[in-house]
């Protein structure tokens, strides 16, 4: 249920959550989750995804059952999120397709807010609708990294669901090599801790040995089953599922990258990506631009230590060119958040009296700078660079040292609240 890991993660060796570390991954949304997990082998039920109220009456029409319509946005804390429609959930259940039709209707191309969206929640695009499940019990199962044991590590918990993370004390901890994969003494271990029944056991080894071979195959940072429910009948199904990948292996997992999808939040930092860019998106009003991942961390914190608070991270890297640079600016220049940039580089790949050349072009197709800009450019031709900028008199503040710089950032741009 894209739940987060964060109180997770801290009894599995104190990692921190994805919003903290602000890692580059893959996250999919549950139906193609669900389709993997299809190929693999382990249950899940058999569902459709939909994009109009029709659509999903013609669904449930088909289903002829009490359904689950989920909305699909990369978040979690769907079903206790509040639609901006009608207040509701972003999962409800339809007993007829004409309720189907009337919740479909409150839900697509409306915004779901929940705990891990923006301010604003994210827009609904699309449902995935299945027939609803009578659930006995719900576990919970995940496979992940354990940081400080350089080791994967399987979770599972006997009170799966919703309240997952306030029942972080009743996981069970199963570190396994990938080289040996899932041995009998594995199964043993968790056998002997979560009591499965004689003729349940199989299943979850099955359902274990699967998931096991997903993560290694596929690259996975993360693979988690929750709930993976027990029902009435006795057999066991996922019923909602998160994925992340490495985002390091896109070269060779081609067929799991091609469903990436992107959240309206993380559209600035996919076009960044397109051209060379790393760009992460920060909560406070003065725009960066900078060469090297070490340069822009310590822009960062040295904005905050004068009271400063950075909009973001832009990394334009050693390469950068003409085009990448006015990309850069394009970003923040759109971006209303930001009310001043500051443009700080190191010219040693990268030569200053381009960067110049590229801010005064980039000045001149925007029509100029709507927020103040400080310019620090120091290294290789960074004396061309100044007179460059000097005789294009643009409305521009230059300095070359690195505190005065982020001193005089701070200065013009309105205090962030």
């Amino acid at each position: 249920m894209y739940r987060s890991l964060s109180r997770i993660s801290q009894h599995i060796g104190g990692t921190r959550s994805v919003a903290k570390q602000q890692a580059r991954r893959l996250t999919l949304l549950e139906h193609h989750s669900h389709k993997l997990l299809k190929q693999y082998g382990i249950p899940v039920p058999h569902g459709f995804v939909v994009a109009s109220p029709d659509d999903a009456k013609s669904v449930v029409s088909e289903i002829n059952a009490p359904s689950m319509l989920k909305s699909q946005i990369l978040a979690g804390g769907r079903g206790k999120g509040k639609v901006d429609s009608d207040g509701k959930g972003g999962v409800r259940m339809a007993k007829t397709p004409e309720e189907a039709f009337e919740d479909a209707s409150n839900m697509l191309n409306h915004y779901l807010t929940t705990k891990q969206t923006p301010l604003g929640g994210l827009l609904v695009k699309k449902l995935y609708i299945y027939k609803a499940v009578d659930v006995a019990h719900e576990y919970y199962f995940s496979v992940t990294i354990d940081r400080e044991r350089y080791s994967p590590v399987l979770l599972i918990s006997d009170e799966g669901g919703v309240n997952i993370e306030s029942n972080v004390d009743k996981l069970h901890k199963f570190w396994f090599s990938l080289s040996s994969g899932v041995t009998p003494e594995l199964i043993a271990q968790i056998q002997a801790r979560l009591l499965f029944s004689t003729s349940e056991l199989p299943v979850i080894e099955h359902i274990i040995r699967q998931m096991v071979a997903l993560f290694r195959e596929k690259d996975a940072i993360l693979l988690e089953l929750n709930p993976l429910a027990l029902t009435r009948e006795g057999d066991f199904v996922c019923l909602d599922a998160k994925f992340d990948f490495d985002d390091a292996a896109r070269f060779r997992q081609r067929d799991i990258f091609s469903l990436e999808e992107h959240a309206s939040n993380q559209e600035d930092e996919h076009e960044a990506s397109k051209h060379g860019l790393v760009y992460i998106r920060l909560d406070g009003n003065i725009g960066n631009i900078v060469n090297g991942a070490g340069l822009a961390m310590a822009t960062n914190d040295l904005i905050n230590l004068h009271g400063g608070r950075s909009a973001n991270f832009l990394d334009i890297g050693g390469k950068a060119t003409t085009e990448t640079l006015q990309k850069a600016f394009e970003i923040l220049n759109r971006d209303s958040r930001v009310q001043g940039i500051w443009v700080n580089i190191f010219g040693g790949i990268v030569r200053c009296d381009m960067i110049a050349t590229s801010i005064i072009e980039a000045a001149s197709a925007m029509g100029g700078f709507r927020v103040p800009v400080v310019v620090r450019l120091q290294g290789t031709n960074s004396v061309e660079a100044m007179k460059l900028i000097e005789a294009s008199e643009l409305d521009l503040s230059t300095e070359s040292d690195f505190e005065l710089a982020a001193e005089r950032i701070i200065e013009l741009t309105p205090r962030c609240v």
